[in-house]
């Protein structure tokens, strides 16, 4: 069995033939341009929504880059994932003005209704939960963003409607 046949079984499932394509056209665009690994991977997890190790080994043996390199990427910079995400992204601002307005009764009531802790994705992959450090918007504390709309003086009784309007 050769490499790529290897890696290909250790897809996960969610990651289509399809996917594997635009991947593979995505690498060979890079391959041997300095600097080309970080969009690479920027556009491979726009495609997949996510960079599974799977993923990491192909984008390895596409690129002629070390796996280790790829890895050390990926994990360093925070907006690459490993994990799937949702459809949506929540944020909860907890910076000290969200905290004292009520961020983290926010916080709690999401992750209540959502039924997942912080930092992680609904198994319906409706929603991934975030807390933030500060979103730069304390004079409209607490804060939410969903996706890229932000939303001012959310408080913990109007939290679960706000996201439950995100279909």
């Amino acid at each position: 069995m050769s490499v790529a046949q290897d890696i290909s079984k250790q897809m996960p499932e969610d990651v289509t033939p399809e996917m594997l394509a635009k991947l593979d056209e995505i690498c060979a665009k890079y391959r041997g341009k300095p600097g080309g690994l970080i969009p690479v991977l920027q556009q491979v997890q726009g495609v997949v929504g996510y960079l599974p190790v799977a993923v990491q080994d192909r984008i390895s043996q596409k690129m002629g880059v070390p796996g280790h390199e790829v890895f050390g990427v990926t994990t360093f910079y925070s907006f690459f994932s490993m994990t799937p995400k949702g459809r949506h992204t929540v944020r909860v601002c907890m910076g000290t003005a969200c905290y004292v307005r009520g961020g983290k009764e926010v916080l709690d009531r999401l992750e209540r209704h959502l039924d997942i802790p912080v930092d992680s994705t609904t198994p319906d992959r409706r929603f991934t939960l975030e807390q933030v450090r500060c979103l730069g918007a304390c004079g409209v504390a607490p804060v939410v963003v969903v996706d890229q709309d932000t939303h001012r003086k959310v408080m913990a009784d109007t939290a679960v409607d706000l996201v439950e309007r995100y279909q």
